[in-house]
C-alpha cells in the first residue's frame, strides 16, 4: 500500500521559509498571495494487506521520525497498491 503523508508546521509557529517565499512572489508581483506556508510531502510503499494497520504503521513513523510534535502537524492517507 501507499502512505501518503504531509507535515505542516502548527498553527502559531512563524514560517520564515514561507514568508520568505511571500516575499519573493510579492516581488514578481503575485501581490495577492497571502499567508504561505511551507512542508513536507513524503511517499512510502508500507507493506501490508490492512489498510487500518498500515494508517496506524505510518502514524507512529510520523510520531517517531518524519515529524516534531512540538512544531508539526502530520495527516497520512493510505492508498490500496495497484
Amino acid at each position: 500500500m501507499k502512505a501518503r503523508v504531509t507535515v505542516t508546521l502548527r498553527e502559531g509557529i512563524l514560517d520564515t521559509q514561507g514568508k520568505a517565499v511571500e516575499h519573493a512572489l510579492h516581488s514578481l508581483g503575485f501581490t495577492g498571495v497571502k499567508n504561505v506556508r511551507i512542508g513536507k510531502h513524503i511517499e512510502m510503499d508500507v507493506d501490508g494487506a490492512d489498510a487500518a494497520a498500515v494508517q496506524r504503521q505510518a502514524d507512529d513513523i510520523c510520531r517517531k521520525l518524519l515529524s516534531n510534535p512540538v512544531m508539526e502537524n502530520f495527516r497520512v492517507t493510505v492508498e490500496e497498491g495497484k
